[in-house]
């Protein structure tokens, strides 16, 4: 199983990045998928999640801003970032696998597969 983000890059703040992560090897439609982020000097965290049926959660830091999603034909997971602020800025990872409790809260290493993430810079 392999999970590549890609999209990230240097933006202004409040405009917009969407990044992707493309699984291969996954049994995708079945698993939750999860989108974290590191800022510098900062522990990861969740941000965003969509379970198995589609359902999705987010941080309180990114309601209303970001939106998670999927395309089960193209194996892909979406992360679309709106007005985003200098705090958004960070590593993104992506993750999958089967965890008990689909939402951002869960810890990144539940999940059984991990991207390598990629960069976004916010000024």
């Amino acid at each position: 199983v392999q999970l590549v983000e890609s999209g990230g890059g240097s933006v202004q703040a409040v405009g917009s990045l969407r990044l992707s992560c493309a699984a291969s090897g996954l049994t995708y439609p079945r698993v939750c998928m999860a989108w974290f982020r590191q800022g510098p000097g900062k522990e990861r965290e969740g941000v965003a999640a969509i379970d198995s049926d589609g359902s999705t959660s987010y941080a309180d830091s990114v309601k209303g801003r970001f939106t998670i999603s999927k395309d089960n034909d193209k194996n892909t997971l979406y992360l679309e970032m709106n007005s985003l602020k200098p705090e958004d800025a960070g590593t993104y990872y992506c993750a999958a696998g089967y965890v008990y409790n689909c939402r951002p809260g869960t810890r990144f290493a539940a999940f059984g597969h991990r991207g390598q993430g990629t960069q976004v810079t916010v000024s």
